[in-house]
């Protein structure tokens, strides 16, 4: 096949953009480059990372990108990392060599073959039916694409879909307003089965005038016709020659039109894909940069930095340049900082909100703000699971009381805790309270009467309320709500059968349920140890650290459990804190072997490469962690648990300060001794207070396990 010169210049900007920075970029090292975002895009069933590989700016607006779930369905705008069902997806666009003969309908029947996929922060290309080079990335509210047909055809079409997106939609219209321009709207589908109707509007330009224009409606074309609505509908633009590429750019609100229209002249006035590019990629640059890793291990330092950009994906802002936002409560708002959507909470509490704490207050501050303003328009009680506006409600627990407290205690402070610490206490003793139409807390009467609920919910909600006295106290200075709830948040024991030996829900009238009942998405053996910030009970109720220590041994006979296994399951967040355990009875070291076994044996540089979903990055942030040698451990409470780190030389930009962390090794995998800051350091937690204060975390690691090394002094327990 014979490349035409517009091909070949696209094929030599992507050899510039890949290759060269590898030799010529030695002393400053472009992060964003060093992400593939083709890791985790497919899979088997749960055990799929079900993350996109397009392109997209750190908390934006817009993923310009093939969905995992639907790639034949073109290049959408709006996509979540790693989130587990269908959904979003609006307005694909897709470049078709030749004139359109045959209607869309649905984008199935395209049979679309999307090839040469390659991808890195910022930015994405591929190959469409072997005739067209597309390359996409983004601003913070737009989308733009590079367009080169290889020239077997003199005409050739882009389509642009209204009423086609990742789930059926019903409500949708487009409007041709130029001979290179369109606009439009549409509804949000669902998610896993959940309507989600939220309205998304766009506004779209090409840099050429199309010779024919029109419209599709399921079946059937109507060439000339300006105006397309409904399901299976969309609009399409036939270009002439192939001499220069064909850019096309997108504008977007969850707003208005008007408002689309404005996001994309302040962010995307002219036609510098090149200049587009750059800019996605330094700001990628910025945020990968606040931690600085130094290994020999290329793959390593791909997957590292992979998981952070999965990590500082979401939240997703979905305010307006003008700073204009559509409510919970579908009213216009105007915010004078930024507005965030796209809460995973369930998922994210347990690792993501800290790191983001840690190394974007500002975001996190306003994340946190986001979500107050969302109760109020609401209802009064927080959401679970936020898509754009809409609370999905899906999994289970009060996870944004702990978002909210994890927050607070990593360093994101900029808003008022007296007014979120009542929202807390809201949705934890009002058992009515809502978010649109979901409870805060499904069955807080009984959980308040009797003390007992469904064992997952109910181990979910006494984190909450541990959540509740940790914020009280830490942000608010108010002692008697911090002691109420501490003695809620004990109520755990309430659930433990000491005929059994294990956490077991019971029915209303008090009695035991089967022992494999009520736990979400994993097992009673996985969720006894949903008790992260008193191990020491948990562990002096079965009768001490070698019953504890049997008990995690078995567990760890494999580590790759579905939801029903009784072993460790490294790809679903209820297992996520499991092998810190170890830190509390004693047994460091394997701690510290149970996490190389997993970042070896479940994470790889590949596009199967990560053990479950990633859940908008609470799997990055697990895999940072890891990496690093610390992992916070005890939702709501500041620090660290510790064990080996991975990398020769870490450095972490702190807001105030930076850490550096030396020593790691991927060959030695026990620590034998620490020092912070010069000083000895015999222990496997350190304090926020103290980390954040900034230092120097050096460790000594040894290939035997240093069996004394870590046991001396009890990481905390609160009881």
């Amino acid at each position: 096949m014979v490349m035409n010169k517009t091909f070949r210049n696209i094929v030599l900007a992507l050899f510039l953009f890949y290759v060269l920075p590898l030799g010529a970029n030695k002393h400053k090292v472009s992060y964003a480059k060093l992400v593939n975002t083709m890791i985790g895009t497919k899979g088997t069933g749960w055990a799929s990372g079900y993350t996109y590989p397009g392109a997209t700016y750190p908390f934006g607006m817009v993923q310009f990108t093939r969905s995992y779930f639907c790639p034949h369905l073109g290049f959408g705008i709006n996509q979540l990392s790693g989130a587990g069902c269908d959904h979003m997806g609006n307005f694909p666009m897709l470049p078709l060599s030749g004139e359109l003969k045959v209607s869309p309908d649905n984008l199935k029947g395209l049979r679309l073959d999307i090839s040469q996929e390659k991808g890195s922060a910022g930015y994405y290309q591929a190959c469409v039916n072997g005739d067209a080079q597309v390359e996409l990335s983004t601003t913070e509210r737009t989308g733009m694409a590079r367009i080169a047909f290889n020239g077997n055809e003199n005409k050739n079409t882009v389509i642009i879909a209204g009423g086609v997106a990742g789930t059926p939609i019903e409500v949708a219209s487009v409007v041709i307003t130029g001979r290179n321009t369109c606009e439009g709207y549409a509804e949000g589908g669902s998610f896993c089965g959940i309507s989600t109707p939220y309205k998304v509007y766009f506004v779209a330009e090409f840099n050429k005038e199309c010779i024919e224009s029109g419209v599709w409606k399921e079946k059937n074309i109507y060439k000339g016709h300006t105006f397309s609505e409904g399901k299976n509908s969309g609009v399409f633009f036939t270009f002439e020659g192939t001499d220069s590429p064909l850019l096309y750019k997108i504008g977007v609100s969850y707003v208005s039109v008007a408002n689309a229209k404005e996001n994309l002249k302040a962010e995307n006035n002219g036609w510098n894909f090149d200049e587009i590019k750059t800019a996605a990629v330094n700001k990628w640059n910025f945020y990968l940069g606040k931690i600085e890793v130094e290994s020999d291990n290329d793959e390593r330092l791909t997957q590292f930095y992979t998981h952070l950009y999965h990590a500082l994906i979401h939240p997703n802002i979905c305010s307006d340049i003008n700073g204009d936002y559509m409510g919970a409560d579908n009213k216009i708002y105007k915010t004078h900082s930024k507005q965030y959507t796209s809460f995973s909470n369930w998922d994210t509490y347990r690792g993501q909100t800290q790191l983001l704490a840690m190394l974007a207050p500002d975001v996190c501050s306003d994340v946190v703000a986001s979500h107050y303003d969302f109760a109020m328009q609401s209802g009064g009680g927080w959401p679970r699971w936020v898509l754009a506006n809409i609370e999905t409600g899906v999994m289970q627990g009060d996870p944004t009381t702990l978002v909210v407290a994890n927050a607070y205690a990593f360093g994101a402070r900029n808003y008022d805790p007296r007014t979120l610490l009542a929202v807390m206490k809201r949705g934890a003793e009002i058992p009515n309270t809502r978010s649109q139409d979901v409870y805060t807390r499904p069955g807080l009467k009984q959980y308040l009467e009797k003390g007992y609920y469904d064992a997952s919910i109910h181990l979910e909600y006494t984190s909450a309320d541990f959540a509740i006295a940790q914020f009280a106290l830490h942000a608010c200075n108010n002692e008697p709500t911090s002691w109420h709830y501490m003695k809620r948040a004990d109520s755990w024991r309430n659930l433990y059968n000491p005929e059994t030996g294990w956490i077991q829900s019971r029915d209303s009238d008090g009695s035991w349920k089967p022992l494999n009942k009520d736990f979400r998405e994993s097992t009673y053996k996985n969720y006894f140890w949903m008790v992260p910030y008193n191990y020491k009970g948990l562990i002096d109720i079965i009768g001490g650290k070698k019953e504890a220590e049997k008990r995690l041994d078995e567990m760890f006979v494999r580590l790759d459990a579905s939801y029903n296994d009784p072993w460790f399951a490294a790809g679903n967040e209820p297992s996520f804190g499991i092998p810190w355990v170890y830190n509390w009875i004693g047994k460091p070291w394997k701690t510290q072997r149970i996490i190389r076994r997993v970042l070896n044996e479940q994470y790889f540089a590949t596009d199967n490469g990560l053990p479950g979903n990633d859940d908008l990055g609470s799997m990055g942030a697990w895999y940072v962690f890891a990496c690093l040698g610390i992992y916070p451990e005890i939702p709501a409470v500041g620090g660290f648990s510790i064990h080996s780190p991975i990398f020769k030389s870490v450095i972490v930009h702190l807001e105030n300060s930076k850490v550096r962390i030396e020593g790691g090794s991927e060959k030695k995998e026990f620590v034998h001794s620490l020092q912070w800051n010069g000083n000895e350091y015999d222990n496997t937690w350190i304090d926020w207070k103290t980390f954040s204060k900034g230092g120097i975390l050096k460790f000594k690691l040894g290939d035997k396990p240093n069996e004394v090394w870590g046991t001396k002094i009890a990481p905390p327990s609160f009881q």
